[in-house]
């Protein structure tokens, strides 16, 4: 069995980008970074810009910014072993073109593969196929977010869709780019989605809705990420779907209600093929790296992702400080 890590946003801007200048590259990940390391693969959401070029953005009324030095980013990001950055979110052109273009740069140098943006949609929807190990993962990756990021035929910028499989042109969209992932053959076919809105707990019935249709167009893991909290997980025909994995590094202010400062480095177990076992280790935020959950951090986190799942069914067991799903 292969072990494919999956986490929420990561974000190495601001204060996390601040710390970087008094510490190893590789303390952002703290004493989670073992884990990581031990993993055959780590997917995540990418969350900010990799340059210390461009201005901010100022076609909308955008509240933050995010951008971190790659001459730490990159490091960091190759120590824990990231395989993949999801690039379709409401970030990646914060610091407009040249900022957008260092990142797609950065990541290509270090040979880290990426999906959901580029310098035109044709790009911005094509699928990464990412190996790892003798496994082959295809991932497509689409936001709902950014509709002011979109790409266009000639325009760099995100794959934007309105993730409602009602809307007969937004299902083809996506389809498209499910079509072109299978068409690369791969071991493993992986749908993720910066969608929703933030700081709610729940995903809405249009996002349930159009989970379960990637499933059932033979997406094998859903990962979702943009509301920085957990959402429940879904059992759906074999397949997990993680409607929203939270936060994995910020600076964010904690909200005490919704622990946003709380979360789980998700891993899967895939084995000819299939996603067979699903493992949810505790992790807690500070606010410039991501640390092991303390003993009742983790109960805490595992009695909201609980209470989150309990509208699908999800039934989860213990192994030590996680919560694991047999498939």
């Amino acid at each position: 069995m292969q072990w494919l890590g999956f986490t929420g946003d990561v974000m190495l801007g601001r204060m996390v980008n601040e710390a970087a200048s008094e510490r190893a590259p590789s303390d952002v990940w703290g004493d989670v970074l073992p884990h990581l390391q031990a993993l055959d693969g780590l997917f995540v959401n990418l969350e900010c810009c990799l340059s210390t070029r461009g201005t901010p953005w100022t076609d909308t009324h955008r509240q933050f910014h995010y951008r971190a030095d790659p001459e730490w980013a990159i490091p960091a990001l190759e120590a824990a072993g990231v395989s993949w950055a999801n690039l379709a979110n409401n970030h990646v052109l914060d610091f407009e073109q040249p900022g957008f273009e260092d990142t797609l740069d950065h990541l290509d140098d270090a040979g880290m593969a990426h999906s959901g943006a580029g310098e035109t949609e044709q790009a911005a929807r094509e699928p990464a196929l990412v190996s790892v190990g003798d496994l082959d993962v295809a991932v497509v990756s689409v936001t709902d977010t950014a509709s002011d990021y979109a790409a266009s035929e000639d325009e760099p910028g995100v794959a934007y869709a309105r993730l409602d499989v009602e809307q007969d042109d937004q299902r083809e969209l996506v389809g498209e780019s499910l079509r072109r992932a299978k068409d690369l053959d791969p071991d493993l076919l992986v749908a993720s989605l910066h969608w929703g809105q933030r700081m709610v707990v729940n995903p809405p019935a249009h996002h349930e809705r159009f989970g379960r249709w990637l499933v059932e167009q033979g997406v094998d893991l859903v990962h979702g990420h943009s509301s920085h909290v957990l959402h429940g997980v879904e059992h759906a025909g074999g397949a997990p779907i993680l409607y929203d994995t939270g936060n994995f590094v910020d600076d964010f202010a904690p909200n005490r209600g919704l622990r946003n400062d709380l979360s789980f480095l998700f891993v899967a177990g895939v084995a000819d093929g299939d996603v067979q076992r699903l493992e949810l280790h505790p992790v807690k935020l500070t606010e410039d790296a991501v640390q092991e959950a303390s003993e009742k951090q983790a109960q805490t986190a595992r009695d909201l992702v609980r209470e989150r799942s309990e509208t699908y069914g999800t039934q989860f067991d213990r192994d030590g400080e996680a919560l694991v799903v047999e498939f």
